[in-house]
């Protein structure tokens, strides 16, 4: 079911156009959801006002917010896949976690409205009257649900969708959650333990907690979050293919939606080489990103002096240097000044954001007498660089 409906709506009618297969499958997990999660709702709702148990209906209200969570999902979907404009030149694309956001929040406040229902219930018990059919019905609903989690994995494996996977962790919450009320109307039934009441508030903690972690899960590319190790090294990839490119650094990714990737990089290139055959190299660099990863990326040409052999040798020596340094994560542009009586030892030292001060002058502090050691003549002039990479 989960391929045909996969073939049906969204490869056959979209083709290699990422932008609109993004759009379908949007659309696609909303309409299934709310078609599927109104159902769902509306037959445990019945069930739970037949049998008298707050848990069954804590769980139908679960998935009625579902139904309407769906809904956000599809006009979210619609308004990231509207193309740039003058006001947001890099897109709409963020809309999608922003929408995500909005369903979290919306699950916690049902969570926390369960939880003062499921307490009343638990102060003031009332008998529960379950039947075999309504536990018959109930785990067919919970198999549904898990299908529905399948079903909404595969769509965001398909586009890489952080709120499609976010709709479909809920959607396997939620199969647990059905699990759990099962498990207390067989325990009454058979044995006459009265637990409806307590099984309401251990779902309502449930959903709170489900979407306290979508929240984190979406929220936290609005914030700001390292780039996907993966994407780093494909990056890194399309620039060293190239034999002109002797390193990088300096690798910022921007990341203002699903398909709106933007990234600068500072590529090294030989001092040597003429420098309108270095632009010419970062230009098809450049380009290559746009057709093999989609993103849209920005190289800044650092020259290096490859000829100089005190340069290479120095680079050795802070490199072994660095490498015993916690925080440190490697250096870059490095360059010798000479002076009258003295010689200036100048790079930058990447560093981890944890502890960036501590951990700039402790490297410093050992570089220099690492350089000291070779030659007092040398001065160390180290400037402080944060990984931005640091996914990799």
């Amino acid at each position: 079911m989960t391929d045909f409906l996969i073939r049906k709506f969204v490869t056959t009618k979209c083709g290699g156009d990422n932008r609109l297969r993004r759009e379908h499958c949007g659309r696609l997990s909303g309409v299934v959801g709310v078609v599927l999660n109104l159902l769902l709702g509306l037959v445990k709702l019945f069930v739970g006002m037949a049998a008298g148990s707050m848990a069954v209906m804590a769980d139908a209200v679960n998935n009625l917010t579902d139904a309407a969570s769906s809904v956000i999902t599809i006009v979210g979907f619609e308004l990231a896949s509207r193309k740039s404009d003058d006001e947001h030149p890099f897109g709409h694309a963020r809309i999608e976690y922003m929408t995500g956001a909005i369903v979290s929040g919306i699950i916690i406040a049902v969570g926390v409205k369960l939880i003062t229902t499921s307490y009343d219930k638990v102060m003031h018990p009332t008998p529960v009257t379950s039947s075999m059919t309504a536990i018959v019905l109930l785990v067919i609903l919970a198999l549904v649900k898990l299908w529905l989690y399948r079903f909404n994995m595969k769509l965001s494996v398909l586009i890489g969708s952080p709120s499609l996977k976010a709709t479909g962790i809920d959607s396997r919450n939620d199969a647990v959650s059905t699990a759990i009320v099962l498990i207390s109307l067989l325990l009454d039934k058979l044995l006459g333990v009265h637990i409806d009441g307590y099984v309401g508030l251990a779902v309502g903690v449930f959903i709170i907690y489900s979407g306290l972690t979508m929240i984190r899960e979406t929220a936290a590319p609005l914030l700001g979050q390292s780039a996907d190790p993966r994407l780093i090294r494909e990056i890194e990839e399309v620039i060293l293919e190239h034999a002109g490119a002797l390193g990088l650094h300096d690798l910022i990714v921007h990341d203002y939606g699903p398909g709106h990737v933007f990234a600068s990089v500072h590529i090294e290139v030989d001092s040597r080489v003429d420098i309108f055959v270095s632009h010419s190299m970062v230009d098809r660099i450049e380009m290559e990103a746009k057709e093999k990863l989609g993103v849209l990326l920005v190289g800044h040409m650092d020259p290096i002096d490859t000829q100089n052999p005190k340069v290479a040798e120095l680079r050795k020596l802070i490199t072994g240097v660095l490498a015993e340094i916690d925080g440190a994560r490697g250096m870059h542009d490095l360059r010798l000044v000479p002076g009258p009586d003295h010689i200036n030892v100048i790079f930058d030292a990447v560093v981890a954001h944890e502890n960036s001060a501590q951990t700039f002058d402790v490297i410093k502090e050992q570089v220099q007498a690492a350089l000291t050691e070779k030659d007092p003549a040398y001065i160390a002039v180290v400037n402080s660089d944060l990984d931005y990479a640091a996914g990799r």
